[in-house]
């Protein structure tokens, strides 16, 4: 009695299991004229040609119609260059085959020390020079231009013929508020050159009428002969 009710719940435990159908894909893989289909039209997209129908494809055709995609892939690459925008490069049959040149001695033969050597001697060479030095044109210094102007006085002359250091007296300068005086009249002067001129114009050195040269060294506001002597000397 038990061996009886065993085998009959083995017998309901088969009926319960499903049946998994036998498609003949194969593990990981769909139909394979599908995976077929699929590839040739992903092939034919990529060459930008236009996507097959999704037919059945045989064993005896797929090896042919790769070989059409291959070539016709190629074609269209070829359409692209052609249409790159480089202009095509026309041959001639019938044009003439470049020389090759051989035994060149270079760009220029005055490289060449023996060409040049046939070339020129020593001889064209001294007459040449002579004729170059036919053509050149000799300049004679000519005498310096007058300085135009008021003809005032000239301060550059006057450092140079004065050899004194400023600040030493060389002429009498007597008066009261010597210096007050001195102070007020060169403030009306731009540069010390300005009224070593005026000083000059007004009877300087030996004369100070303007009060510009206080301690009688001959130079007016302060003004220094010594840079002017330094370049002469």
């Amino acid at each position: 009695m038990r061996i009886l009710i065993g085998s009959m719940a083995l017998v309901g435990l088969a009926a319960c299991q499903t049946t998994v159908p036998d498609s003949g894909a194969g593990v990981g893989f769909k139909n394979y004229n599908q995976y077929q289909t699929e590839k040739a039209a992903r092939d034919a997209a990529l060459a930008g040609q236009a996507i097959p129908p999704a037919t059945a494809i045989s064993g005896e055709s797929s090896a042919s119609s790769a070989e059409a995609l291959a070539a016709e892939a190629e074609a269209a690459l070829l359409r692209t260059q052609a249409n790159s925008g480089a202009a095509q490069v026309q041959t001639n049959a019938n044009a003439p085959v470049p020389q090759t040149v051989s035994g060149a001695a270079g760009i220029s033969s005055e490289n060449d020390f023996n060409a040049v050597g046939a070339q020129r001697s020593i001889e064209s060479d001294a007459a040449l020079i002579a004729a170059n030095k036919q053509q050149y044109k000799v300049v004679e210094p000519t005498a310096l231009p007058q300085r135009s102007g008021s003809g005032g006085p000239n301060i550059v002359a006057y450092a140079l013929n004065t050899s004194n250091a400023p600040g030493t007296q060389v002429y009498s300068r007597p008066g009261l508020n010597k210096q007050a005086r001195f102070q007020k009249n060169c403030s009306k002067y731009p540069s010390s050159d300005k009224a070593q001129e005026e000083f000059l114009s007004r009877g300087g050195p030996q004369n100070d009428r303007l009060g510009l040269d206080p301690d009688g060294d001959g130079f007016a506001c302060s003004w220094d002969p010594r840079p002017f002597r330094k370049v002469n000397g």
